[in-house]
């Protein structure tokens, strides 16, 4: 039984899912399978996924049936329909893990029985093309259990702390299915901050202030496709009147009522999401997306 099932979606990924998949053969911990889940592909991403599965035994490839498209959350759940281990974690197919992470996080949940979810500090990563390097903290305290729903109101988009990566997450498998994992509602943007909002408010979770991710700014990701488009308002509204919902029917009301809140102060002032952390991120994004 392998301790954690890594959950890699692609879609068109071929340019970098083999340094993906690199990045998780280099960990220090071996005891790992990694679930490869193509969301419809048309490039050779598929083939290359194969060729590293027929390679490793640990890894294995998926597919929706026929081949679809069905969009992120879609393609995360059948990867945990199909996980074995009791702690799950994600690598996008643009993004690059550090030496060390699994062996770091294992060992910070096993210290604390408690932890639903980690995350660390990010760096978002401009310099493998030549661009300036952030690093941004995850949370809005670290390296101590914070108890629910602190997390859910102190983290984007309800507070200015930053919300983690889904690259950067160790998550417990139970936790995911107690809130009911991924919704497929949300297919390319704000399906991260459903499932893991969902635990914020409900679970005990760690932020780390160590870094174990190198999340890629490009302008082909799907956060700079929804920045860069123009979609990001439309889209934060959408995940915000969904997550005050889904608060109401799961009797959190502390924080249903902060979303609210926050979904009256954004029809008021458009330009409040300026002032968050994820906010701050989206501005530097543009800027390079533009030049």
């Amino acid at each position: 039984m392998p301790a954690v099932s890594i959950i890699c979606i692609y879609l068109n990924g071929e340019r970098f899912l083999g340094e993906a998949i690199d990045s998780v053969l280099a960990q220090d911990r071996g005891d790992w399978e990694l679930l490869l889940v193509d969301d419809g592909s048309t490039d050779r991403s598929a083939a290359l996924a194969r060729f590293y599965a027929a390679d490793d035994r640990r890894i294995r490839c998926l597919a929706h049936p026929g081949g679809g498209n069905r969009g992120m959350s879609a393609a995360r759940n059948l990867g945990l329909a199909h996980a074995q281990a009791p702690w799950i974690a994600f690598i996008d197919a643009d993004d690059r893990w550090r030496p060390g992470k699994l062996e770091a996080q294992l060992a910070i949940v096993e210290a604390e029985p408690r932890i639903a979810l980690l995350a660390g500090t990010v760096n978002y990563w401009g310099s493998w093309e030549g661009r300036a390097d952030v690093l941004t903290p995850t949370g809005h305290r670290h390296d101590c259990l914070v108890p629910p729903p602190e997390a859910a109101l102190a983290l984007y988009p309800l507070g200015a702390a930053g919300a983690p990566c889904p690259s950067d997450v160790l998550v417990r498998r139970d936790a995911l299915a107690e809130v009911g994992g991924f919704e497929d509602q949300f297919t390319g943007s704000f399906e991260d901050c459903a499932a893991f909002g969902k635990i914020f408010a409900t679970l005990p979770v760690w932020f780390s202030s160590e870094v174990w991710l190198d999340y890629r700014i490009h302008a082909d990701s799907s956060v700079a496709g929804m920045i860069g488009g123009g979609h990001y308002p439309a889209r934060r509204r959408f995940f915000l009147r969904w997550y005050r919902d889904w608060l109401r029917r799961n009797d959190v009301p502390v924080v249903a009522r902060a979303v609210r809140r926050r979904l009256v102060r954004d029809r008021l002032r458009p330009a409040t999401y300026r002032h968050t952390a994820i906010g701050r991120l989206a501005l530097w994004l543009r800027g390079i997306l533009r030049r």
